[in-house]
């Protein structure tokens, strides 16, 4: 339920917040009071189509904020929250928006930024707003089939759950049909293709690290001649007269002699020794290496050839040696699926077949349990319009069978009535007089608001163009909706004020030049001054007191009977 609205800088209204009650409240007073700006602020916290011109005049943002607590935790409200990250904790969920001068909609669920479509998903969930000259969804032909289904309940549903399955995969493998059965000449420029590529892959015979080693020696390669003048040079310090070999072997035959002394230097002489010999085979070594060096100039050209032919094939075909061969082997099973298409294309056509045979039973059983809720929704729907006097009415639901199969199965469906003896029925949407209107919206709101999960209905002088007895049974019938989902209610009907659970009054009146809209609950003696207001107008006199006390108690024996 909207447990709190709070509404700053909208329209006339400078500021504004209030609580609401479980049950029905109504929203009452003078016509041009701002009865419909507090509608207008909520439509436009549950993700309506705002606009600069909302803003109050001279302010530089309007505020809209609501506060709803949800107790049912299996409400959809929560999978919704859920898909877009956001934390619901302790039942609660605040809707907040903000509308700046240049027209743009800050929106936030639980102090999360979101969409303006996120915004309108989850608080589609939570409000419903009917107003009597709007179809809303009751009267969109559209979404009828979805209503019907709602009223079937689990066992309908579970039979469309298993279609919907069969569905997805009948619409994926049409899918796959239809690429398959492409443009014979497009086919043939994709084979075309395909071989061309395979074959220019296949001809430079790639191996995964192929071109690491190929740098590797190339590098080796281009530093022949430094790399050999190193060695000589290294080679010559080391063995060339007088050099580094001759030097350390008159020090190890001095250690030698003077280690004949004193035993204390013949370590030194050992380890003199050591590095005397292994220098001299390290340079036999590089001697050896340099003898067997020579520099090959077509390995070179070969390793730059083959190096430039694999930066062709990635400018091609991947950023590396093994997208290639992933590429290619890719291609590989395309070019495979369309050379043997035809004998693949039996066997899907074989598999649709199959599938599109149980799609039909699917969708049979659907239909039948479709038209047995069909007939079950009509009782309930004239039961609920004879209670409203419209005794005459008749309801039905058409349906008609569609060609292909879609969602919901082969069904197409609309509701239709007809007001008047002896007038053909109409789809709902058709339906002109705004009274009969109004009446047939609440005897479809009383029977689908107890499955559509919406936790507040709005509804928006529904209840206009009708009085006399057909006003009290509006009023109670409002009163009955309010008994399985919040209502709040615009009206001019002193009868359905009476019924009300929480009155809250609507005036407008002017502060330092300013008109500005406030609003405020009336209770006990109030509450019967305003229903004289509404029942006789202007002047109040002791009898429309004397009513009003009257209707008021009335509406309470007739509460506690539905009780």
């Amino acid at each position: 339920m909207l447990k709190e609205l709070s509404i700053k800088n909208f329209a006339i209204i400078e500021e504004v917040s209030v609580s609401f009650n479980e049950g029905l409240t109504v929203l009452t007073g003078e016509t041009g009071a701002g009865k419909s700006i507090i509608i207008d602020a909520v439509h436009l916290l549950a993700g309506g189509r705002g606009s600069q011109e909302f803003i109050r005049h001279g302010a530089k943002k309007a505020e809209l904020e609501g506060l709803f607590y949800i107790q049912d935790e299996s409400h959809p409200v929560f999978n919704k929250l859920a898909e877009v990250g956001i934390d619901s904790d302790e039942e609660a969920i605040v809707l907040r928006r903000d509308i700046n001068d240049h027209g743009k909609s800050v929106c936030r669920v639980n102090g999360k930024l979101v969409t303006i479509a996120v915004l309108r998903e989850i608080g589609g969930s939570l409000i419903d707003i009917h107003g009597q000259h709007e179809s809303q969804e009751l009267m969109d032909d559209r979404l009828h089939i979805s209503l019907l289904d709602q009223f079937a309940g689990t066992p309908l549903l579970v039979q469309k759950e298993q279609y919907h399955e069969l569905y997805l995969s009948y619409k994926k493998l049409k899918k796959e049909l239809s690429a398959i059965n492409e443009n014979e000449q497009q086919i043939a420029q994709k084979i075309d293709l395909f071989q061309f590529q395979i074959r220019e892959i296949d001809a430079v015979q790639l191996e995964v690290d192929e071109e690491d080693r190929l740098l590797e020696e190339r590098k080796k390669h281009q530093n022949f001649h430094k790399t050999f003048e190193r060695l000589s040079t290294a080679y010559e310090a080391i063995h060339g007269e007088s050099r580094g070999l001759d030097w350390i072997g008159k020090a190890m035959s001095e250690l030698d002699d003077v280690s004949s002394y004193d035993d204390q230097f013949k370590e030194f002489a050992e380890s003199i020794s050591s590095a005397f010999y292994t220098l001299q085979d390290t340079s036999y070594q590089v001697k050896g290496l340099m003898d067997e060096m020579e520099f090959d100039e077509g390995r070179l050209n070969h390793i730059e050839d083959r190096l430039a032919s694999i930066q062709s094939m990635k400018r091609k075909y991947g950023s590396s040696i093994q997208d290639i061969l992933e590429y290619r082997k890719k291609i590989g099973e395309e070019l495979d699926d369309l050379i043997n298409r035809d004998e693949r294309v039996q066997l899907r056509q074989k598999d649709l077949l199959k599938l599109e045979s149980d799609l039909e039973i699917r969708a049979n059983s659907l239909t039948l349990l479709r038209k047995e809720a069909a007939e079950n929704l009509s009782e309930s729907i004239l039961t609920q319009l004879r209670e409203l006097y419209m005794e005459k009415a008749t309801f039905f639901v058409q349906f008609n069978t569609i060609e292909e199969f879609d969602k919901n199965g082969k069904d197409s469906l609309s509701f239709y009535m007809s007001t008047n003896v002896g007038e053909p029925a109409k789809p709902l949407s058709k339906i002109a007089s705004g009274g009969e209107l109004s009446r047939m919206m609440l005897a479809l709101k009383s029977i689908f608001s107890k499955h559509q999960g919406i936790t507040s209905i709005i509804f928006d002088e529904v209840d206009t163009g009708v009085s006399g007895r057909v006003a009290q049974a509006i009023a109670e019938k409002i009163s009955s909706i309010s008994t399985s989902s919040q209502v709040l209610c615009i009206t001019h009907l002193p009868q359905v004020a009476a019924m009300a659970d929480q009155q809250l009054l609507i005036s407008k009146d002017v502060f330092d030049e300013r008109t500005t809209t406030t609003l405020t609950e009336v209770t006990g003696k109030q509450r019967v001054h305003e229903l004289s207001r509404m029942m006789s107008g202007a002047e109040i006199t002791s009898l429309t007191l004397e009513h009003a006390t009257e209707l008021l108690s009335i509406a309470e024996d007739r509460k506690k009977i539905k009780i």
